[in-house]
């Protein structure tokens, strides 16, 4: 036997120990962990959890273990959506297929699981818009999944909207670009699917009443079109309107959570032709200014409204002091004066229902909520205490990461 790890490490060195000779089937339940609300799959997939993190493996042939394994680990250094890749295990005995091995996606939720919340209607266009940012981002990276659906696909709360990532890459075709047909054909697929698996969750009385599987199919192909557009087509405009106009045109770039490359402007005696060459790793600009600031490593949403609080902060300690407060200076104090109390007021027990950046957000939604109730400024603190004394302990256990909930199999 083979194995093959990405990076060396102590991740990888630490699952040498499981029986890999073993059929997946076959291994010991003390071994094994259960993941509460995961999706479907075609191959036998088991989780294991070692040093804290868990661990899914897949048993493939070993040609799909090799083309998973390298496609996964490109598009985590390019920094698109997807699960992490650990490792395989290949030339098993009697001719056994492979085991791939991906790290857990911590927090992330089957469709199946979003169906089944009693806000599942809300869902349904949050989800479809999900999934079709999820297919352009890999489209403008030339990747054609070939299988996309919900079962490959899982989502994960980022400040109240949705994150899709790619689980399954098995059919996956990397070229330079894609062409107008080979987008279309995956698009096709991917409505197929969706409608295939909503019909499917119809069919169990899973689907909320009034939620028509195929018209909700339907809908993914404009809504994909809509913002390929956006994000791709060329603008053409006065040559005084340039400044404004470019400016407008990469902000809203940025809101729809796409990073900017290179920027093309032609100017002639007709006008100004702007090309805007859209970034196809995950949207990162909040996420680094944050990091930059904070040290923490969050979700672009989550980094945005996290932001948004630090810069109203940093203006309060600039009118208490009269004076400027450097980024630096501001970042620190919030950090340690506003945000660490809000994660520190979790009790022990609810530690883990959502992302620490995720409960932040909450409590800000909270505080606004109750100030307008109270018509006055209840203050971070109080509305951090009401938040995780009310609220918190209402939200479903299945959302904790598995390292902290698992029980054995």
């Amino acid at each position: 036997m083979r194995y093959l790890f990405r990076p060396p490490g102590t991740e990888g060195a630490s699952l040498l120990g499981l029986p890999w000779h073993q059929p997946l089937e076959e291994w010991d339940p003390e071994l094994l962990i259960t993941v509460p609300q995961r999706g479907i799959s075609r191959h036998v997939v088991r989780f294991v959890a070692s040093q804290g993190r868990v661990f899914a493996l897949k048993e493939i042939s070993e040609h799909l273990a090799r083309h998973e394994y390298a496609l996964l680990g490109a598009f985590e250094e390019e920094g698109l959506p997807s699960v992490s890749v650990l490792g395989i295990c290949v030339d098993r005995p009697q001719g056994q297929d492979a085991i791939l091995v991906t790290r857990y996606l911590e927090y992330s939720m089957s469709y199946r699981y979003l169906f089944s919340r009693p806000s599942a209607r809300q869902s349904v266009d949050q989800l479809m818009d999900t999934l079709a940012v999820l297919l352009v981002r890999l489209h403008l990276a030339g990747v054609f999944w070939g299988d996309c659906s919900l079962s490959n696909t899982l989502f994960r709360l980022d400040a109240g909207a949705l994150a899709a990532y790619l689980v399954d890459a098995e059919t996956v075709e990397r070229h330079p670009s894609l062409s107008r047909g080979q987008r279309h054909y995956d698009l096709d697929l991917a409505r197929e699917r969706v409608g295939a698996e909503l019909l499917d969750l119809q069919f169990g009385e899973l689907l909320p009443h009034g939620v028509d599987p195929i018209e909700v199919a339907d809908s993914l192909p404009p809504r994909y079109a809509s913002l390929w557009d956006e994000v791709t087509h060329e603008e053409v405009f006065q040559a005084d309107e340039q400044r404004y106009r470019v400016a407008e045109r990469l902000q809203r770039l940025n809101d729809l959570g796409f990073d900017v490359g290179e920027v093309e402007l032609v100017t002639s005696d007709e006008g100004a032709r702007l090309r805007v060459q859209t970034r196809v790793s995950s949207p990162g600009q909040h996420r680094r200014e944050l990091f930059r600031l904070t040290g923490l490593e969050v979700q672009e949403n989550q980094a945005r409204r996290l932001l948004n609080d630090l810069r109203a902060y940093r203006a309060y300690l600039e009118q208490k002091a009269g004076a400027p407060v450097s980024e630096a200076a501001a970042g620190a104090s919030w950090l340690t004066e506003v945000y660490q109390p809000v994660i520190d007021t979790i009790p022990p027990d609810l530690v883990g229902r959502l992302e620490p950046a995720e409960v932040f957000h909450e409590v800000l939604e909270h505080r606004w909520f109750l100030s307008e109730q109270a018509g006055r400024d209840v203050g971070t603190t109080a509305a951090a205490r009401s938040y995780v004394r009310n609220v918190l302990p209402s939200t479903p256990a299945e959302l904790t990461t598995p390292s902290v909930i698992v029980n054995r199999s």
